[in-house]
Formats: C-alpha cells, sequence, structure tokens
C-alpha cells in the first residue's frame, strides 16, 4: 500500500512543526504539503528543514484549495476560523480532515458537521490516545458513581493556551456527563468566586491553570463522603498529539463521509 499524502496546516507553528517531524519518522504516511496562512513566517521555505526534520521538498505554501490537491488527509492544529474555512476546502476536494482544534463556536461546530457530509472529519478536543481513553474510563466512573459523588476537574496547560477550560477539559466533562446521563451545558460550573453558596448536587466543576511550559495535566476527581477518586493524564511532549492525529488520518482510509472521533479510531465508542 503506498504512504498516505498528508497536508499539515499551520505549518511554521509550534504544533505544525512537530507533525512534521513525527510524520517523518512514521512508517506508512509521508509530507505531501504544509499550509501558512498568508503574512506568517516561514512562507516559500522547505518545511521539513523549518522543523528540523530533514529537506521533504516540500515548501510552506498559503494556497489551501492548490495544495489539498497533493493529499489524502489534512492534518489541522490552527485556529477556529482557519480551521472552519479548510473544512470547507477539504470537503469540495472529499479529502479527509483531521481537526485538533479546540474553542469553536456552536455555528462553527454545525459548519464542521455540514463538511463532513462530504468528507470524512475526525474531530477530537484532544488527539492522545491515552486522553481518549482515558475519557472512555471517566464515563465508566460516572455511570458507575451517582451524585453523592460530586465531578470536578483540573486542568493546565502553557501560558500562550488562548481557550479555557480546554478543549481535553471539555472532551472530559461531557464523557462524565454522558455517564450520568445529565445535560453538561446546565450543569458545567467554570467560575467561583466570593458567597456562591454550597455545591449544587449533580454540578460538574472545573479549575483551570496556566503558566510556564506545560504541555497538558488534566485530572477527573469523584469526590465522595471519605474517599475520593482521582483519574488523570499528564502530557509531557505534543509529539503524543501528532501521532495520535496520524493514527486517525490513516483510521480514514476508504471510510465514508461523517464526523468521527477519536473513540471512533481506537474502537472504544
Amino acid at each position: 500500500m503506498t504512504d498516505l499524502r498528508l497536508m499539515v496546516a499551520g505549518a511554521s507553528g509550534r504544533m505544525g512543526q512537530t507533525l512534521i517531524r513525527i510524520i517523518a519518522e512514521s512508517p506508512g504516511v509521508r509530507l505531501a504539503a504544509a499550509l501558512e496562512r498568508p503574512g506568517a513566517d516561514g512562507i516559500g521555505e522547505d518545511a521539513g528543514t523549518r522543523a528540523g526534520a530533514g529537506a521533504t521538498d516540500v515548501d510552506i505554501d498559503t494556497d489551501a484549495a492548490r495544495l489539498v490537491r497533493e493529499a489524502d488527509a489534512i492534518l489541522d492544529f490552527t485556529t477556529p476560523a482557519a480551521t472552519v474555512a479548510l473544512a470547507k476546502v477539504a470537503a469540495r476536494a472529499h479529502v479527509a480532515h483531521v481537526i485538533g482544534t479546540t474553542g469553536f463556536s456552536p455555528a462553527e461546530e454545525a459548519e464542521i458537521a455540514e463538511a463532513a457530509r462530504h468528507t470524512a472529519i475526525v474531530k477530537s478536543g484532544n488527539m492522545s490516545l491515552g486522553v481518549n481513553l482515558l475519557a472512555r474510563l471517566v464515563r465508566i466512573a460516572a455511570t458507575a458513581l451517582d451524585a453523592d459523588f460530586d465531578i470536578e476537574l483540573a486542568e493546565m496547560h502553557h501560558r500562550h493556551k488562548v481557550d479555557a477550560p480546554s478543549g481535553t477539559a471539555l472532551l472530559l466533562a461531557k464523557a462524565a456527563a454522558e455517564g450520568r446521563g445529565i445535560d453538561l451545558a446546565s450543569h458545567k460550573v467554570t467560575a467561583r468566586e466570593g458567597q456562591v453558596g454550597p455545591r449544587r448536587r449533580g454540578d460538574i466543576g472545573f479549575s483551570v491553570m496556566r503558566g510556564g511550559s506545560a504541555v497538558g495535566d488534566h485530572s477527573v476527581l469523584f469526590a465522595g463522603e471519605g474517599e475520593i477518586i482521582e483519574l488523570s493524564h499528564r502530557a509531557f511532549d505534543r509529539a503524543i498529539f501528532a501521532r495520535g492525529a496520524i493514527k486517525a488520518a490513516l483510521w480514514t482510509r476508504g471510510k465514508k463521509p461523517g464526523l468521527y472521533s477519536m473513540s471512533d479510531v481506537l474502537g472504544i465508542s
């Protein structure tokens, strides 16, 4: 079987360069195109050389409509607006789209769902295999433990992260809400300050920390009377997200159009 041709969006960014390095060392895939926004650093440079992966003969370019014709799948960890625009390009070209971007509005989510009518899209708040397994465990725990156990999520990321709570925290909270059979939107508590009163039974609370270079730490606590159960994941290297995204891209081979998750990729949905 020929190597899967991958296009990396945001090729000059931290995650884009990580993707390019991991593609270079991964069997079954090759870098076919590297996309950046107009005015970004690195345009016209060899994407592999810029990422420290060695020359690839793939230059960083801004023409998404042209570059997508060189690819079988797109790896995208950019911004919500850029991802939505790229989803439309991928849909027209019937090219698979792996989305690790977070922070979408409901309207943007709807646009991605519409694009998935025309091509396979794998979208997740976190592409790490470990985090997605953690989400499954959180759902099992939330199903087994009733509302006598309060659910709290704690997360920390580097100082440059722009959305809060993180997409991963929301992924884990959604798993907990599904396990409890409740609506996350009506039970989510993202801020506490002042005289807030006692904790409401059934709420799912969030604690958000930002600082330094932390790649991503997430914990889900089930706090009962006299005991606490804690499920955690700590990321030390962005390469784990890149490896998960590549696994997702390989999984899309032969898949019908649709909006898929990493749970589908791992067979634990």
